[in-house]
């Protein structure tokens, strides 16, 4: 039955990206609006598969969110390498 296994598949892909939505809302920031948060929330899980820790305890996850946080900053503050001169 294609039909039912389509719909099986979706209902996959939703849930994974709401289970993806749901561990990115840890780190929002208080003081993030909605609009963006919601830009950042995508850059995260946009790069999040480049960026998963090794089983070392590497720290990718939070050079991600590092960098999330300045591209937020420059995106949405104007800030850029240039002003901490």
């Amino acid at each position: 039955m294609v039909g039912g296994e389509a719909a099986a598949a979706v209902e996959k892909l939703v849930s994974g990206v709401r289970q993806a939505a749901d561990f990115a809302e840890q780190f929002r920031s208080y003081s993030e609006s909605e609009k963006q948060w919601k830009a950042r929330m995508e850059f995260i899980l946009r790069h999040l598969p480049d960026y998963r820790d090794p089983p070392d305890g590497g720290g990718r996850l939070d050079q991600l969110l590092s960098l999330s946080m300045v591209w937020a900053n420059h995106l949405f503050l104007g800030c850029s390498l240039l002003d901490s001169l």
